[in-house]
């Protein structure tokens, strides 16, 4: 009898079943907690650097000054995503042992190895060169940002991997009971599915949007609490870039979605249950409500220019950007509504493009005006918006990562019934003694 074997007889774990909320919801809470943090992470470790450099050229110490918030709450909240991350892998080895051990070995060379070393290098670069260097390392910066997206893809590509199953027709080369670290061939034809590639753009562009709207809000929040001019001005500054950073990547967005979408299709179950293919599902559902807030996003950020042009001295830009912003509210609202297939199947998808085009000459006319804006006493509608962006901003990245892994329900990894999303028993003598796991 194998050592292994001798070890279990002496305990025999039960099947494991959350209250209330089952395996699958305690498990989806804890990493969607992770994800609120970690995002905001990624999105301040990439612009922290790219502020710094940007203030440095144009000598301006409001981006310089950002730049610094930005580092300092990723050094105050890493921890705080750091465990929710631990919790998640504790559940995921407790609850779905066999998954857990055939990812982690399958894909040992990318996750553990290289992205646990990305991510020790992406921290000592930006804390001990870029944060606490008072000369503010550019460099390091930069390299620590380029770390955490690599970082990023490897996580990244193991989750696509796990929505569609790999290449049609490829199937896991490793059970639980014969598990040998994969080769790092492997594991990267693993990584790279059909659907890495549009889901690698639409995560770093949100990861870029959506703590920038936070960013905003932020800064929209503190105006309130600020006392000298000097501050309201940053404040009122900041919550201008954070618009105009969160709205930039927010135009791209569609259509990496929509690339995205496609790639799914060759796993044509999880495409099916995400586009409703034979009925409604829980997450087509979700497909739908995330439409609502996505251009819930785009009419605010419109609102949201349309109010801060006012620093203009002249007003200059309010009147086009009015023009635009209703183009956009008009077009958004038309597809989400009942009407959004007359007079033809495809008239959703056009009012959708008329609404990014008419959100980019808002962003546009926005942007050129912002030379001669006057910074220090924005409107109170105008920081509420910012606020009610940054709030559905985390809405719509909570909302696309439950949409998405829901899609491969009921499976852990899609389309293999080996790796169910049900309770598994961790360790047992029988399954021991038949080799299973």
């Amino acid at each position: 009898m194998s050592a292994l074997a001798v070890l279990a007889q002496g305990f025999e774990l039960p099947s494991i079943e959350f209250p209330y909320l089952g395996s699958r919801g305690i498990v989806g809470v804890v990493m969607l907690i992770h994800i609120f943090f970690a995002t905001l992470f990624v999105g301040y470790a990439v612009g922290a650097p790219l502020l710094e450099l940007w203030g440095r050229r144009r000598e301006n110490p409001h981006a310089r000054r950002l730049a610094y918030s930005l580092a300092h709450f990723n050094v105050l909240t890493f921890s705080v995503g750091a465990t929710w991350a631990v919790m998640f892998l504790v559940l995921i080895v407790g609850l779905y042992p066999r998954v857990t051990a055939v990812l982690f070995t399958h894909f040992f060379w990318f996750f553990p190895v290289i992205a646990m070393t990305a991510m020790v290098l992406t921290l000592w670069l930006f804390y001990v060169h870029f944060y606490r260097s008072g000369r503010r390392n550019v460099a390091a910066g930069l390299a620590a940002a380029a770390f955490i997206l690599l970082w990023q893809a490897i996580l990244g590509g193991i989750d696509t991997f796990m929505v569609t199953g790999g290449d049609p027709g490829e199937l896991p080369s490793q059970s639980g009971g014969d598990l040998t670290f994969g080769s790092l061939g492997a594991a990267l034809d693993g990584l790279l599915n059909p659907m890495f590639y549009g889901m690698m753009l639409h995560r770093t562009f949100g990861n870029l949007s959506w703590p920038a709207f936070a960013a905003g809000a932020w800064a929209a929040f503190m105006y309130a609490r600020s006392k000298t001019p000097e501050d309201r001005a940053f404040f009122d500054w900041a919550s201008s870039a954070g618009l105009v950073w969160g709205a930039a990547f927010l135009l791209l967005q569609p259509f990496v979605g929509f690339l995205n979408a496609y790639s799914m299709q060759r796993s044509s179950g999880a495409y099916g249950r995400l586009m409703g293919v034979g009925g409604d599902t829980f997450t087509s559902d979700l497909l739908y409500i995330n439409l609502v807030l996505v251009v819930g996003l785009f009419v605010l950020s419109n609102v949201g220019m349309y109010l801060g042009a006012g620093r203009h001295p002249e007003r200059g830009g309010r009147v086009p950007i009015r023009f635009f912003g209703l183009v956009a509210a008009v077009s958004g609202l038309y597809a989400i509504s009942p009407l959004a297939e007359f007079p033809f199947l495809y008239m959703r998808y056009i009012m959708l493009l008329v609404m990014v085009l008419a959100t980019l000459g808002a962003f546009v006319t926005y942007l050129r005006g912002r030379a001669a804006f006057r910074y220090g006493s924005p409107g109170g509608g105008y920081r509420a918006v910012l606020l009610a962006l940054g709030v559905l901003a985390a809405a719509v990245t909570l909302g696309m990562g439950w949409m998405k892994s829901n899609s491969r329900a009921p499976y852990t990894i899609y389309g293999q019934d080996e790796y169910r999303v049900e309770p598994q028993t961790p360790v047992v003598p029988e399954i021991v003694g038949r080799g299973g796991g």
